[in-house]
């Protein structure tokens, strides 16, 4: 059980279910801020089973295996689902990941 509010930029342990896993996963959305709000955040899963794709955003860090966030695969989750927190990407690798989600998503600036 979630016992922070998890934030843009940190990296979480989730359970994504049966088929995929317990996976880290990389926040992207902002936290709720009333009652109102949906109780869900929006991420990045990380994969070790890369492609090679242009859509994957491979980032070094010492709480992560060799991979990369998979920008193609941005999924929404019950925050309930989330175990714990693992790290946090500093500024420059969220730009990394945000260009690599423009491009997905066919924003330009």
């Amino acid at each position: 059980m979630v016992t922070t509010t998890p934030r843009r930029g940190e990296v979480w342990l989730v359970d994504l279910g049966m088929v995929a896993k317990i996976r880290p996963c990389l926040v992207v959305s902002i936290p709720a801020n009333d009652e109102n709000d949906r109780v869900l955040t929006t991420l990045i899963p990380h994969t070790t089973s890369t492609r090679g794709s242009r859509f994957e955003i491979a980032i070094a860090s010492r709480f992560l295996k060799t991979g990369a966030f998979d920008v193609q695969n941005v999924i929404t989750i019950p925050t309930i689902k989330m175990i714990r927190m693992l790290g946090k990407l500093t500024p420059d690798e969220m730009l990394e990941i945000e260009a690599g989600l423009k491009a997905w998503l066919g924003l330009t600036d």
